[in-house]
């Protein structure tokens, strides 16, 4: 139960930290990358990866509260529909965040 709140938990600060992204306060991110951002971009760059940390963190989130619900109801089903939205959602963050980096910045590193 402790890995399914885990889970929840990380889920949950990853959502804090897309929500702030999103308002434009990049601060979270790597120096290189709010160095490299036009004052301009700032903006739609923070939103991009806002939201591509936002769905990591949901698919995080729903992963944590399936497995909890595979525990409390000993149905292992859960935890195999928590992995196929962590499988499917946190790859496609992921490259919402790359696409940010590679369209802003001009790559990724």
């Amino acid at each position: 139960m402790f890995g399914a709140v885990m889970c929840v938990v990380i889920g949950a600060v990853l959502c804090f930290i897309g929500t702030m992204n999103m308002r434009g306060d990049i601060s979270s991110l790597h120096s290189y990358h709010r160095s490299r951002v036009k004052e301009e971009d700032v903006k739609p760059f923070g939103k991009l990866v806002g939201i591509g940390t936002v769905v990591a963190g949901i698919s995080i989130i729903i992963m944590g509260v399936l497995t909890g619900i595979a525990i409390a109801l000993e149905k292992e089903l859960f935890t195999v529909i928590g992995t196929v939205f962590l499988f499917v959602g946190l790859p496609i963050g992921i490259c919402i965040m790359f696409y940010a980096m590679k369209k802003y910045n001009g790559g990724i590193f």
